[in-house]
C-alpha cells in the first residue's frame, strides 16, 4: 500500500467518528456490535433478527431493541445489522406522549416502540450513522427512504435533527424538510403547537402562513389508509400524499462503514 492510499484510508476511517469517546467495547452499543460480538464469541453462530440488549448509556442501563439482522431468504447480512429506533405496525401503542417519554423511550421492542432520544443521541454522537425508513401501505405496497447522514444534537439543543445524503427507495424524500429542526412534544414544543396539532412527537418545522408543520409524521395517530383530514395519521407525503395514513413505518439506523462510503 503506497503512502497516498494509506493516507486516504486514515482519512476515511477518521470521518466515520464524530468524537473520540471512550466506551466499553465488551458491551454492544448497537445491533452491529451485537452481531459482531456473537459471531466472534461462538463459532458458526447464527444471529437472527429479534430483540437484543444494548448499552448506549453504559453498563448500568440496559436497553431492549429490535435488531434487523438482514434478509433471511438469502442468509446474508450485507443489508442487515440495523438498529430499529422506531416502529409502528398495528396501532396498539399511543405515541401521543410527553417529552420525558420521548427522551427515555417507551413501548416494547417486540412490537411498537420508540427507542428514546437520549439513546439515539448517545449512539449517533460517537460515530456516523445512516438512517433508513421502511414503510407499507394497506394495499401491499412498500417503499423506503434512506439517508447517509443522521445524527441528533443533545437535549440542550432539543435533540435537533441533522440529516442528509438522501437515497431514493421509492418513497421520496419527506424528511429533509425538517433538517435542522428541534424535536417537539405537546408539553415542550419549540414550534408552538405542531406536536399537539398533529397528535405526536417528532421533528416539526413550525407552522407559518407559508409552510406546514411536516411532510412526514411517523409518530402520529394510527389510522387506516385514506383519511378525511389533511396531514393527519402516519403520513409520508412524497409517497402517498397528504390524506393517507400508512399501515407500517419503521425507522432504523446503522453505522457508516467503508463499504457504505464506497457506494456513495
Amino acid at each position: 500500500m503506497n503512502h497516498v492510499m494509506l493516507l486516504l484510508l486514515v482519512v476515511a476511517l477518521s470521518s466515520l467518528v464524530h468524537s473520540a469517546v471512550l466506551v466499553n467495547t465488551s458491551l454492544p452499543m448497537d445491533c452491529e456490535d451485537v452481531y459482531n460480538l456473537k459471531k466472534s464469541s461462538v463459532k458458526n453462530a447464527t444471529v437472527p433478527s429479534g430483540v437484543y440488549t444494548i448499552y448506549p448509556a453504559g453498563p448500568n442501563k440496559t436497553v431492549k431493541v429490535y435488531c434487523d439482522m438482514g434478509c433471511l431468504e438469502t442468509g446474508g447480512h450485507d443489508d442487515g445489522k440495523w438498529t430499529v429506533i422506531q416502529r409502528r405496525i398495528n396501532g396498539n401503542l399511543s405515541f401521543y406522549r410527553p417529552w420525558e417519554h420521548y427522551k427515555n423511550g417507551f413501548g416494547n421492542a417486540n412490537g411498537e416502540y420508540w427507542l428514546g432520544l437520549q439513546n439515539i443521541f448517545l449512539m449517533t454522537y460517537r460515530e456516523k450513522y445512516q438512517l433508513r425508513v421502511d414503510m407499507e401501505d394497506f394495499e401491499n405496497g412498500s417503499a423506503y427512504a434512506q439517508y447517509t447522514q443522521f445524527y441528533i444534537d443533545p437535549e440542550s439543543s432539543n435533540y435537533k435533527l441533522n440529516i442528509g445524503g438522501y437515497i431514493n427507495g421509492g418513497a421520496g424524500d419527506s424528511l429533509s424538510y425538517v433538517n435542522g429542526r428541534d424535536f417537539a412534544t405537546f408539553d415542550k414544543d419549540p414550534t408552538g403547537n405542531c406536536a399537539e396539532t398533529n397528535s405526536g412527537g417528532f421533528w416539526y418545522y413550525g407552522y407559518w402562513y407559508y409552510s406546514a408543520c411536516h411532510l412526514a409524521n411517523p409518530n402520529g395517530l394510527y389510522k387506516y389508509g385514506n383519511v378525511g383530514t389533511v396531514n393527519t395519521g402516519i403520513m409520508w407525503q412524497s409517497w402517498k400524499g397528504n390524506y393517507y395514513s400508512l399501515k407500517t413505518i419503521v425507522m432504523k439506523i446503522r453505522r457508516m462503514g467503508l463499504e457504505d462510503l464506497a457506494d456513495l
